[in-house]
C-alpha cells in the first residue's frame, strides 16, 4: 500500500512553509556573516594599533578607550607587553610582536569561517530561488488543473 499523494495545493502548502523556514535560516546566516565580519574588523584594527605603537616615539600621548565612550591619556612603554583575551574571560600577557602575530591569525580564522558562510549563503540562495520558481509554477498550472476537472 503506498503513501496518498498530495494535492497540489498541499505540496504547495508545504513548499511555502520550507521557503519560509529557508528565508529564517538566510536571515540568521547574515547576522553571523555580519558579526564575523564586525570581529575581523575589530582583530584587524587591534593588530594595526599594535604595529602602529612599534613606530611610534617613547611618550607619545594616546587616547585609550575603558569603554561607554570614555578614555584615559596615556602613553605605551617601550617594549611593553599586551594583554589578550584567550577566551571564557582568561587574559594572557604577551609580548606585541606575539599578540600582533595572534591576531594575524585569528583573523585569518575569522575569513576562513567568513568564506564557509558565504558558500552557505549562496547555497541558500538558490535552494529559495529554485523553490520559488516551482511554487510560482504550481501556482499558475493549479487554476489550469482545477478548471480541467469539470470538463472530464
Amino acid at each position: 500500500m503506498s503513501a496518498p499523494r498530495l494535492s497540489a495545493e498541499q505540496r504547495i502548502q508545504e513548499d511555502l512553509m520550507r521557503l519560509e523556514a529557508y528565508r529564517n535560516q538566510l536571515a540568521a546566516l547574515a547576522k553571523q556573516h555580519q558579526y564575523l565580519s564586525s570581529s575581523a574588523l575589530d582583530h584587524q584594527r587591534a593588530r594595526e594599533t599594535l604595529e602602529g605603537l612599534e613606530s611610534t616615539p617613547v611618550g607619545t600621548e594616546s587616547l585609550i578607550p575603558i569603554g561607554g565612550e570614555t578614555f584615559l591619556r596615556g602613553a605605551a612603554a617601550p617594549g611593553s607587553s599586551v594583554l589578550i583575551g584567550l577566551g571564557a574571560g582568561i587574559m594572557a600577557e604577551l609580548p606585541r610582536p606575539k599578540a600582533s602575530e595572534l591576531l594575524a591569525e585569528r583573523v585569518g580564522k575569522i575569513e576562513e569561517a567568513r568564506k564557509g558562510l558565504e558558500g552557505q549563503i549562496g547555497e541558500l540562495e538558490g535552494r529559495i530561488e529554485a523553490l520559488s520558481e516551482r511554487v510560482e509554477s504550481m501556482a499558475r498550472d493549479e487554476p489550469t488543473r482545477a478548471g480541467d476537472v469539470g470538463r472530464d
